[in-house]
């Protein structure tokens, strides 16, 4: 019996198993709260939901067909459109892959690298934001999500000037980038980070200690580490069960080793460990060490790395990738968790032979009918929410 049979027949008996007293409910896959085109059918008793049956499918990005039909510098556009709201994260993760393979990495100008490392902060920072104004109006509050939407258009307006486009970058290549910094890109971006610090703080204040916000997500949805190990959950929904594991720390790639910032976790401030309130503080404390990591690059950029006539961030791109016949993975810390990449690659030609993407919202939206289990439906609403989900990367 094939997986996919196998999970029918099991569908199939809770369907018929269902009482007279249960009722099954389509949440999805057009309702506003649920973060994209995602079907969730629930199983309920009155207000309590018994069951939740997940429905994916619904925006299939085919991404592993795509980059197994051409060669790796034109697959990196594909990446972007994963996790459509972090696009630099996705295609350095990627880059990093081949670049590895083709032994590279070490070889790669300074300058280069942190310029990597401030525009993938930003982007996480700008992800964040998403998650977080999303989140707040998930539960009623309607000010939180114009105020992230307003700052993180300033975001946009940076990396836009920088790549020439304001959503899917195409902005690091294999061996480099598709262009340096624009002239005067450091200093407004430090005005950015001047500008964003207070507005940071009052964003903190207006939902972290707001008692209908903490009423809704306090004590809800509480994820036990193990359970979070168990399911492959990572990033933040791993991290607000306690659990401090954080790639760019663990794996220290790129110049990550060479910046200070700490990995928030989840203490159970105001509810229990794990709960929403924890994963919504999580992001928020990300992006405080997301400022200060920008803040270091910006002065490594400034003082230690600048830019110089002769300076080509081109120099390494590759004409064409060849590699022998291997296989390797490799994995960076996207805003929502551990994204990898499975090559598995062939001679005498750069088109690989097979593709595959881990992407972290996959597996932490796994976890959603074991948290949702015996919670009342405008709960399931906060607990998807915070698991800050995007359908590119759950369908791929």
């Amino acid at each position: 019996m094939t997986r996919y049979t196998e999970g029918l027949e099991n569908y199939k008996k809770k369907i018929a198993a269902i009482t007279s007293q249960e009722m099954v409910i389509n949440m999805g896959p057009q309702h506003p709260s649920t973060h994209g085109v995602l079907r969730l059918e629930l199983i309920t008793d009155g207000e309590v939901v018994k069951e939740i049956i997940p429905h994916l499918g619904y925006l299939h990005r085919c991404f592993d067909k795509h980059a197994e039909s051409m060669n790796y510098g034109k697959a990196i556009p594909f990446t972007d459109r994963l996790d459509y709201l972090s696009s630099m994260n996705n295609s350095h993760a990627f880059v990093m892959g081949v670049e590895r393979m083709l032994k590279i990495e070490d070889k790669l100008p300074k300058r280069v690298e942190y310029i990597r490392v401030l525009v993938c902060e930003l982007n996480r920072i700008a992800s964040h934001l998403i998650a977080i104004g999303t989140y707040g109006i998930d539960i009623g509050a309607f000010t939180p999500f114009m105020w992230c939407f307003r700052d993180r258009e300033h975001i946009m307006n940076m990396l836009e000037w920088a790549s020439g486009s304001r959503m899917l970058y195409n902005y690091i290549w294999i061996g480099g980038l598709f262009y340096d910094l624009p002239v005067g890109f450091e200093e407004r971006c430090q005005e950015f980070v001047d500008y964003f610090k207070p507005k940071l703080v009052e964003l903190d204040d207006l939902l972290s200690n707001n008692q209908i916000f903490i009423s809704r997500t306090a004590n809800i949805g509480a994820l036990p580490a193990d359970v979070a190990i168990n399911y492959g959950c990572s990033g933040p929904m791993l991290r607000a069960s306690g659990i401090k594991w954080d790639l760019r720390r663990v794996d220290g790639y790129s110049v990550y080793p060479e910046l200070e910032f700490e990995i928030p976790i989840g203490k159970g401030d105001m509810g229990t460990l794990g709960d929403c309130w924890d994963r919504y503080k999580v992001r928020v404390d990300e992006v405080k060490e997301s400022v200060k990591i920008i803040e270091q690059c910006l002065q490594r950029l400034r003082a230690d790395f600048k830019r110089t006539p002769d300076f080509d961030p081109r120099g390494l791109v590759p004409k064409k990738v060849n590699l022998k016949a291997q296989e390797y993975y490799v994995r960076a810390e996207n805003p929502k968790g551990e994204l990898g990449f499975h090559f598995v690659t062939q001679e005498k030609t750069d088109v690989p032979r097979r593709v595959k993407a881990r992407g972290p919202s996959f597996n932490n939206l796994s976890v959603l009918p074991e948290l949702g289990k015996g919670q009342l439906i405008a709960d399931l609403i906060a607990i998807l929410g915070s698991i800050d989900i995007v359908l590119g990367e759950v369908d791929r």
